[in-house]
């Protein structure tokens, strides 16, 4: 099957490992990375987002460590859109988190617009932090957790071993 998804990943977290281990376990992936200038539209929050060569070069760090755990293939393709790429016809699933659910529902209604069948939307649940609440790329620009979702010293009471 030929699998897409796509988002910032800035930085990539647990969450984000989650969403790519369910997309090779399914076939081959295809991966829309935003552009430099998508990226600020597509979030929810006013952070700063590192520039796309350097998010496409930690994804690809990842993502050639799965591909060889699953012997599968991947592709990035740089976003320019909200929808993305998987409105092309060649894709069979889309991967989402329950937040990006409705966004894989627009996507369907743009295939058949288009002609295409709908894909399957497979909604993988988020992941979360020690302190029960989900693991994002905002939380850990915060400082709040690292990308495995542990709290920093400051948030589990202890003391901060960074200088000053």
């Amino acid at each position: 099957m030929d699998v897409a998804l796509g988002g910032t990943f800035d930085p990539i977290h647990d969450g984000h490992r989650a969403l790519f281990e369910r997309a090779f376990e399914l076939g081959d992936v295809t991966v829309g990375l935003t552009s430099d200038e998508l990226a600020p539209r597509t979030r929810h929050v006013d952070r700063y987002v590192r520039s796309f060569e350097d998010r496409r070069a930690d994804l690809a760090a990842e993502l050639d460590r799965l591909a060889g755990e699953y012997d599968s293939t991947y592709t990035i393709r740089e976003l320019t859109e909200p929808t993305g790429i998987a409105v092309e016809p060649q894709f069979d699933v889309l991967i989402v988190s329950p937040e990006t659910e409705s966004g894989g529902e627009r996507i369907n209604e743009r295939r058949r617009e288009r002609g295409h069948d709908p894909l399957e939307i497979e909604v993988v649940d988020h992941v979360a932090a020690a302190d029960g609440e989900r693991i994002s790329s905002t939380r850990i620009v915060r400082g709040e957790i690292d990308e495995h979702g542990n709290l920093t010293p400051e948030r589990d009471g202890r003391e901060s071993t960074r200088p000053e």
